[in-house]
Formats: structure tokens, sequence, C-alpha cells
């Protein structure tokens, strides 16, 4: 049965935790905990039958009764906290009433066959969060991050993924050797490449290399698409006209790792 129990000090350590891990995007990595805000990240959690370790509820949402204590239960044992305490920890402009703590997840492994994605210096945490949202959605099962990425359970990450985090397999930190363990192949879209992804013959299960800034480089390709002369300026300012058109960006594909230059 769950446990609960009130909060109604600032200083103390439970609500002290929270405070440090909704304002700190890499806190999660020292304090060994992540900190799920909001009622929808809440429920994705639930949804997928993982555990929490702790809820945090408002009182006002406690006394209230409903949705919001019921998935409250979820968690071993619940804090029920004084509004403006739950606020002042909040990392929210407009602060939910629920939150839960589970524990960080341990470093994962490189799934080889994965259909999946590639994060090669991704720095914009919304950003990361949507491409996570993306690929859960379009049946991506796995999403490797390079070391230079956002951290992927930052608080700004997950509000962004909006629960797509407990459907993949998520490493993070990797070197780029680390894709060496792929067995399927690298795409890469490029300013000026050799084919437009309607025209190349893409694999049914492939990893996406997304947001590098450096050339691209596709070593040991299985479809190798030459890869134009033009100006990198001239095929950026392609690429831009090509999306405010709606037409096809150009692809590169391999089996080994990639650098892509966007």
């Amino acid at each position: 049965m769950t446990s609960v129990r009130s909060i109604t000090s600032r200083d103390n350590p439970l609500l002290a935790r929270v405070r440090r891990l909704a304002q700190d995007g890499n806190a999660y990595r020292r304090v060994g905990q992540v900190w799920l805000e909001g009622d929808h990240l809440c429920a994705a959690l639930r949804a997928r039958g993982r555990p929490a370790a702790q809820a945090l509820v408002a009182v006002s949402a406690w006394e209230q009764g409903g949705a919001l204590r019921d998935l409250a239960g979820w968690a071993q044992a619940v804090a029920v906290v004084d509004d403006a305490l739950f606020a002042a920890a909040s990392g929210l402009e407009s602060p939910a009433k629920i939150g839960f703590l589970i524990d960080a997840p341990a470093g994962g492994a490189v799934l080889p066959d994965a259909h999946g994605v590639v994060l090669d210096r991704v720095q914009d945490a919304g950003n990361v969060g949507s491409i996570l949202r993306s690929a859960a959605a379009l049946g991506a099962t796995q999403v490797l991050a390079l070391k230079g990425t956002a951290s992927l359970w930052s608080p700004k990450v997950l509000r962004a993924g909006m629960g797509a985090h407990f459907a993949l397999n998520l490493v993070e930190g990797l070197d780029d050797a680390a894709l060496d363990a792929l067995a399927v192949p690298l795409v890469a879209t490029l300013p000026h490449a050799g084919a437009t992804l309607r025209e190349a013959a893409l694999p049914p299960r492939c990893a996406w290399v997304l947001g590098a800034r450096r050339a691209g480089r596709l070593g040991g390709a299985a479809v190798a698409l030459h890869a134009g002369g033009a100006h990198p300026a001239a095929g950026r300012r392609g690429v831009a006209e090509r999306r405010r058109r709606g037409g096809d960006l150009p692809v590169r594909i391999g089996g080994a790792r990639a650098s892509v230059g966007q």
C-alpha cells in the first residue's frame, strides 16, 4: 500500500532534492533520480508500467481527489506538499500539481538492429525532445546521443518529449566509435548529396543521423550516393528553398559512422 506523508517546510530534504532536479538539467546524473513534473509525463510513465519511487502532489489537488490523487497512488510513496512550496520547487512558469521521482536510467546498451536516430551534438533541449517525440511516433525504438548533445533526461527535454522517453531505448554520452556497434545503415541528409529522399532507396531499418555541424563523411557505405560539388553556402540556400516549396532534401546512406553538415 502507498505510504502518504505531508511536507510543510521549505527545508525538507525531499523538496530540496526536487528543487535541484527541476532547476538543473544535469543534476539527475549526480542525484541518481529524474523529476517528472506534470500529469502528462506521470501518466505516460504509468501507461508504460514503469515504477515511480515517489510522488509529490500539491495539497489542493490531493484534497480535491479525482484523477491526480489516483495518479499519485501509482508511486510507492506520496508526499502531499503545500501549494506555495510546490510552486517554489517547480521548474515551470505555471507549476503543475503533481510530479514523480524515478530512478535515473542506468547507462543502456546500443541495440545493433534497432530502427532509430543518432543525435550528434544537438544542443537545444526543445529540439532534442521534439526529435524523441517524432521518433517514437514514427516507429523508432532507439535514440543514441553522442557527446555534446543536450542531456536526454533534463526537465526541458522531458517536457518536449511528452512521454516519448518511455517508449525508446535511450543511450547518451557516446563517442563516435560507439556507432560501430550498429548493424543497420546510417542515413543522413546533406545540402548537396546526389539524391533526394524521394529518389533514394531507403532501407526499411536504419539510423538517421541528425544535427552535426561538421562536414559529412559516410564510410563503408551500403549505398553510397555521390555528393555534388556545389559550394556549401549554395547548398544551404537550396535546402532552404526546397523546404519553403515543400520539396525533398538530399540524402546519403552509409553503413559505418557519419558526420553530417547541415
